[in-house]
């Protein structure tokens, strides 16, 4: 019998060579799949610093404290006893300690002998409402109040801008938010009783080292005494992208 299909045309004779072919192509695509890594790309942050051109102060509310009367006195008795008593009683003579015209003082005190103190008060009045602001160096040429509160407030700016440094670890965690701070101006124009508030400790830090830097300046004046001057500034922290 005569074959009538050519031996060169069958299909299954190499079969076994393209599935090898075939397994090694598909074996080196999922290897190359599961091989695949990805990297996060690093994006890089800009420190701005955002102050408002105006600081508005908090003036402290007082509220007046409504003292309970004293409580009424002991009412007396209504029968008052009489009791007699023998026994004689001696009389103590009790001279007068008053003096008039005719006394004579035989001590003299010299003027040079007696000591005045001067009691400092300790008087806390507002920024908003104080006489006299405190005046920062370089202000000293302003005439009116007004003028010094102004510079006053353009110079507290200006130091916060000069002095700002973000801090690293609040940056690589990509913290933000405003810190409010709040100091005094004592009666010789020092900074003192700083305390902060705000999202983060190291903001807080941060805020607190600035104001800790501030010169001293003049001390405000209320009716020609130097007295203390409660100040508070908000400082935010934000990240541009």
């Amino acid at each position: 019998m005569e074959l009538k299909k050519n031996p060169q045309a069958d299909l299954n004779r190499n079969s076994g060579l393209y599935f090898v072919i075939g397994l090694t192509l598909v074996l080196l695509v999922v290897w190359r799949a599961l091989e695949y890594k990805t990297y996060d790309t690093q994006t890089e942050y800009v420190q701005v610093m955002d102050i408002p051109d105006e600081l508005n102060e908090d003036i402290p509310i007082t509220k007046a404290l409504n003292t309970p009367p004293p409580p009424p006195p002991p009412l007396a008795p209504e029968i008052i006893e009489i009791v007699e008593d023998a026994s004689e009683v001696e009389e103590t003579i009790i001279e007068s300690s008053e003096i008039n015209q005719n006394t004579v003082i035989q001590e003299e005190i010299a003027v040079n002998d007696v000591e005045v103190a001067e009691e400092e008060e300790d008087v806390s009045v507002p920024f908003a409402i104080i006489e006299n602001v405190p005046v920062f160096p370089g202000c000293e040429s302003m005439v009116t109040n007004a003028d010094k509160k102004a510079c006053f407030q353009k110079m507290i700016q200006e130091h916060v801008k000069k002095e700002f440094t973000y801090p690293a670890g609040a940056l690589e965690l990509h913290i933000q938010g405003k810190v409010f701070v709040y100091f005094v101006i004592d009666q010789k124009g020092f900074i003192t009783g700083i305390k902060t508030r705000g999202p983060d400790k190291s903001l807080e830090q941060e805020a607190s080292r600035i104001v800790a830097a501030l010169p001293k300046m003049q001390p405000g004046r209320q009716r020609g005494n130097n007295v203390k001057v409660p100040y508070s500034i908000p400082i935010n922290f934000k990240m541009e992208m």
